[in-house]
């Protein structure tokens, strides 16, 4: 179940990220943060109940996820540059 899970993690992360920076725009990167990670449990395609666990046992994946959907985005935008 939890490999299901992380994969989509995985996947709406980069979204998060994304979305954070583009509605965020002057808002600090702890918020931008907390809106990706508020904004991927939210989507998490499972009950509020089951999302509240997640959120906890997942916590430190999902820190993690962000953080590499925030490097690959940046990535991006300077090769892009």
């Amino acid at each position: 179940m939890f490999d299901n899970i992380k994969s989509k993690i995985t996947d709406l992360a980069y979204t998060a990220v994304n979305m954070a920076e583009e509605t965020l725009t002057t808002a600090t990167g702890k918020e931008k943060k907390a809106a990706a990670i508020d904004y991927i449990i939210s989507m998490l395609p499972v009950s509020s109940f089951v999302k509240s666990i997640i959120s906890v046992l997942l916590s430190k994946f999902i820190d993690e996820a962000v953080e590499n959907a925030v490097k690959y985005l940046k990535s991006v935008k300077n090769a892009e540059a």
